[in-house]
């Protein structure tokens, strides 16, 4: 199964679902490789994945690496992410990441996110600084920023030589961050999205509940099938993930045979407005957790 591309302002094509290696699978240590973690990445590259989601965070990189290279398809097919913790040396950080990967670049490199800066403008823009030269060297292929809003990115702006590449966030119905969307596209930046099943998952009963089943009905698909779609007709890729084999498998579907109607679209956003929820990093955004 062919998954869509849809290209970076860097130049660069991200495929538009892709699948992440966090959430169920993060771990609290690296000392030991999780066979299940790996048998489970693998799955989702046998059924079509290429674009796969890492943190540093996750302590799942070196499960990440090893999914790819016993899964037999050459390195260059797939489109691999890696966010930094916070560090002195974002640089040698990546470095330390693509040894776990047991690969040369990552297609994406990305800063987790902004608030372990505590606010320091030269802090971040150095940072920054330090992942424009990951790309000079040839260690990431393009890079990009995670849960920054507006205030941060002008802060990189300010200095950055390459502008980010992306912004991925938590995106749903009850988080829809319009503001934030519109001046990323004022800027050339790609917003993508985590935690899209979020209504479903973690906020239900809601207002979104039954527009999605009556969607899903309609269309012979599952409720999650809806809320992809509802990003992926906005052109934000997704992140999303699941030891369902199944499941994982009518995500890609989503992608490829998948559409719905403006008004559709429109009726979920308007749906959505009517709550408000946040399932990350909520204390972090303080006042703004739910801008």
């Amino acid at each position: 199964m062919v998954v869509p591309l849809l290209p970076l302002p860097s130049g660069h094509d991200i495929p538009v679902v892709g699948y992440g290696t966090g959430t169920v699978w993060i771990k609290e240590s690296e000392d030991q490789i999780d066979r299940q973690t790996v048998e489970s990445i693998k799955d989702a590259i046998q059924i079509g994945y290429r674009h796969l989601d890492g943190a540093q965070y996750y302590k799942t990189e070196p499960e990440l690496g090893l999914a790819v290279q016993e899964s037999g398809i050459d390195r260059s097919q797939f489109f691999v992410t890696t966010k930094a913790l916070f560090s002195d040396n974002l640089e040698e950080s990546l470095r330390s990441s693509l040894k776990k990967l047991g690969m040369d670049y990552v297609d994406l490199y990305l800063i987790h996110e902004p608030f372990s800066y505590q606010g320091d403008e030269s802090l971040l823009q150095k940072a920054w600084k330090q992942m424009e030269s990951c790309v000079q060297q040839g260690l990431a292929r393009a890079i990009g920023v995670s849960n920054f809003l507006i205030p941060h990115i002008e802060t990189v702006l300010k200095t950055a030589t390459i502008k980010p590449a992306v912004n991925q966030l938590e995106l749903h119905p009850y988080l829809q961050r319009e503001d934030l969307r519109a001046y990323l596209r004022t800027k050339g930046i790609q917003a993508t999205a985590y935690a899209p099943l979020t209504p479903l998952t973690k906020a239900k009963p809601g207002p979104i509940d039954e527009p999605c089943e009556r969607l899903a009905k309609k269309y012979g698909v599952e409720d999650s099938a809806i809320l992809l779609r509802w990003l992926l007709d906005q052109e934000i890729p997704v992140i999303t993930t699941s030891s369902n084999k199944t499941r994982l498998t009518k995500y890609l579907d989503v992608a490829t045979k998948l559409k719905l109607a403006a008004d559709e679209v429109n009726e979920l956003t308007a749906k959505g407005k009517e709550r408000n929820y946040r399932q990350f990093f909520c204390e972090a955004y303080g006042k703004e957790c739910f801008e």
